[in-house]
């Protein structure tokens, strides 16, 4: 462009004195004069105006040189223009596409898969008829089984993330008994490698065990009220989960798991767990037709599940996520026990009603397989080819405050 300006400099100059040398000034006449304008040059600035006429003669050879400085400006403003134009066009398309991009990422990050309410379809598979496992769910989540995912790579790439996972407990009463299988064996096997901040939950904290706890990791003794009523304990088990997110845990994790502590890890529990939320599938009834889940079927219950209604049955004893993603979870389920407390109403397995209702209106973006929610008591099948977590076998007489 600083080019072009020269050029044109040059060429006013020179015209000028051609002007003088001839003394030919502009004709009115000319039929282009209307639409012309000569550009002056001076030293620090342009200007643009009409042409001054001194003369009324005609004289074609000025015309020429004003009619070809007139095209010359013309086409250098043109191109100048175009220069213009196009790398705005360019800058707006690069933040237009940043922007989309953005709003990609923001959207899948926070989208929830929520679904309608009465809405009927096929109730989904976990094992197909060739006897194989399902990998995927109908809504497109991945369900985790063995063989579907890499331990080396999954890990390293969410190792490099500097993430922490707190991972919750409840030990009340004759409970505290498991905690020391249920902490030695996730030392060995779940998380490993990660930061990992066990929050306990116990109204006695004298009877935690001493543990070692390997790098990066840590355990926070909470103390809670006793209580004289197990279905007390699990009933609020997420108004206690909702609290430590906001007090807590907003600030100390990017993801949180809420497990049972009457539960032992015999294998690798690891990234492949981890997404926006996540929910177990329960192992007594994975293979189970929907009409004979134990959801709460009362209409008058906030965990009311029509018969007609239903995609698994999972497990109370897992669920997982990110932070912001599990608060809304227990923020909603501990919501709807409320309601239905002040109705005195108690739905038929607690919490784990109603966090089937959520997860049925809430797809879980990832859904763990009967693997990450085992029961000792259960003999091996086909479908399962590693015990990950199980539940122990134990007197519930013997360490339930009440039948």
């Amino acid at each position: 462009m600083v080019s072009c300006l020269v050029e044109l400099q040059e060429l006013t100059v020179l015209t000028k004195h051609f002007c003088r040398h001839n003394k030919t000034p502009l004709s009115p006449s000319c039929p282009l004069l209307p639409c012309m304008h000569i550009i002056i040059w001076s030293t620090d600035r342009l200007t643009v105006g009409p042409p001054m006429i001194t003369d009324t003669k005609p004289k074609a050879g000025i015309m020429k040189v004003n009619f070809f400085l007139f095209f010359l400006a013309l086409t250098g403003f043109s191109l100048i223009g175009l220069i213009f134009l196009g790398y705005s066009s360019t800058s707006l398309r690069y933040k237009e596409k940043r922007f989309c991009l953005n709003l990609t990422k923001e959207h899948q990050e926070n989208s929830n898969l929520q679904s309608p309410q009465g809405l009927s379809y096929k109730q989904p598979s976990v094992v197909g008829p060739d006897g194989k496992v399902v990998p995927v769910t109908p809504w497109l989540s991945p369900i985790v089984w063995e063989g579907t995912f890499d331990p080396l790579l999954i890990d390293s790439i969410y190792r490099q993330q500097n993430i922490t996972i707190a991972t919750t407990v409840f030990a009340l009463g004759k409970y505290t008994q498991f905690l020391k299988d249920f902490l030695e064996s996730a030392e060995q096997n779940y998380f490993v490698g990660f930061r990992v901040h066990y929050y306990l939950f116990t109204d006695q904290p004298e009877q935690v065990p001493e543990v070692k706890l390997g790098e990066e990791r840590q355990l926070t003794v909470l103390k809670v009220p006793s209580s004289n009523r197990w279905q007390e304990i699990t009933l609020r088990r997420m108004e206690k989960l909702e609290k430590l997110i906001e007090s807590r845990l907003v600030n100390e994790a990017d993801y949180v798991f809420s497990l049972d502590v009457d539960t032992k890890f015999y294998g690798r529990w690891g990234a492949e767990s981890l997404g926006r939320l996540i929910g177990v599938i329960h192992p007594g009834y994975y293979q189970t037709a929907r009409e004979q889940f134990p959801y709460e079927r009362r209409p008058e219950s906030q965990a009311f599940i029509p018969y007609a209604e239903g995609d698994y049955y999972y497990g109370g004893a897992v669920i997982g996520g990110l932070v912001k993603d599990v608060y809304e979870a227990a923020k909603t389920c501990r919501e709807q026990l409320d309601i239905d407390a002040a109705k005195s109403i108690e739905a038929a397995w607690q919490e784990e009603s109603h966090l089937n209702k959520y997860f049925l209106y809430n797809k879980p973006s990832k859904v763990l397989s009967p693997e990450y929610l085992w029961q000792d008591f259960k003999p091996h099948t086909n479908e399962v080819k590693i015990i990950r977590f199980s539940q122990v076998i134990k007197n519930y007489a013997a360490v339930r405050p009440n039948p």
